[in-house]
């Protein structure tokens, strides 16, 4: 009730010191207060101070670009913008109190998969964060059994590209990750080295003419291609160091090369891990991300997971969307 005796603007002020669930709950109280607390100028600072720390960001939920650089006008952003509701669809807790509020028939379904012989997922992992940061993803995945199991390594071969690591999740189901590499061990070592970047052998470029301008445009080699085929899905490794140079036109370019409808169904899942070397470095925040490879511009679903090589932060999230969604595209 002492709220009501201040003018308008400093209660706005009052209420942009709590936290968007303690305003939603402000708002339960009274006619008034359910009124006030949809400010959409108190939203957009919401969604502008808080989307740099989220930690995953989907194609059903990212925030379009206008967010980012619109001038806040009250007459054209209350008809363009609910900032109330972007901010809602577009957090991991919002996103995450969505999907605990459906039915959950997991125990069942988990008894009835048990009855039926199913092929472990298959994903296929590729992207400059595995080469370039200074910590090994995959050496860390294959080296951590409290956080994710290494299930064994088949004998199946992908026209001579290898079989993969098969993983444990926590819920005992298993999946198989193949991880493609740009270029030999040695000449990655050799690059690092000397601060240069290796020549890159799974693609091969072909330019076209787009109006007036060159379009760069790439196909994967013939054994990538086998790999894009059979894949269950894909897990893109980028690099989120920001002190690092980006050139995600052409991360774009490959990633589009890997995920060509001429090779993979649209419903085939993409998972981009935005990940750093270790905790200490300054990341691009995982919504930037998606903006700079143009994520919007894929047909499949995608979601982008802040990662850490060096102790497996988020992995498991990733993961679980990635199977999720891998288990949604087989029921279909």
């Amino acid at each position: 009730a002492a709220l009501n005796g201040f003018q308008i603007n400093v209660q706005l002020n009052i209420m942009s010191f709590l936290s968007p669930q303690d305003l939603c709950n402000l708002g339960s109280t009274s006619c008034y207060w359910r009124v006030a607390v949809q400010d959409p100028l108190l939203w957009r600072y919401f969604l502008l101070r808080d989307l740099p720390f989220w930690t995953s960001v989907d194609w059903k939920s990212l925030p379009d670009v206008e967010v980012f650089n619109k001038a806040f006008s009250e007459v054209s952003d209350n008809v363009l913008y609910d900032y109330m509701a972007v901010y809602k669809k577009s957090c991991p807790q919002g996103r995450r109190s969505l999907k605990s509020s459906r039915p959950r028939y997991g125990a069942v379904t988990s008894f009835l998969q048990s009855l039926v012989s199913q092929p472990e997922p298959r994903f296929a992992m590729f992207g400059p964060g595995l080469e370039e940061l200074d910590d090994s993803l995959v050496q860390k995945m294959m080296t951590c059994p409290e956080i994710l199991l290494v299930a064994g390594l088949p004998q199946r071969q992908i026209h001579g590209i290898g079989s993969g690591v098969s993983f444990q999740f926590s819920n005992s189901q298993k999946f198989n990750i193949l991880t493609l590499y740009s270029t030999t061990s040695v000449e990655r070592r050799r690059a690092r080295a000397e601060q240069a970047v290796a020549v890159n052998k799974m693609f091969y470029q072909e330019n076209s003419v787009a109006g007036n301008q060159q379009a760069v445009h790439y196909s994967v080699i013939a054994q990538v291609k086998k790999v894009c085929e059979v894949a269950d899905g894909f897990i893109y490794v980028a690099n989120a160091e920001a002190h690092r140079k980006h050139d995600r036109q052409e991360e774009l370019a490959r990633m589009l090369a890997m995920i060509d409808p001429a090779l993979v169904p649209p419903n085939r899942p993409l998972l981009v891990l935005s990940c750093v070397s270790h905790a200490g470095v300054e990341r691009i925040p995982c919504v930037y991300m998606a903006h700079q490879l143009q994520l919007k511009l894929l047909r499949q679903p995608w979601m982008v997971q802040d990662a850490v090589a060096a102790t497996l932060s988020g992995l498991l999230n990733g993961i679980e969307w990635l199977l999720e969604e891998a288990n949604c595209k087989n029921a279909q």
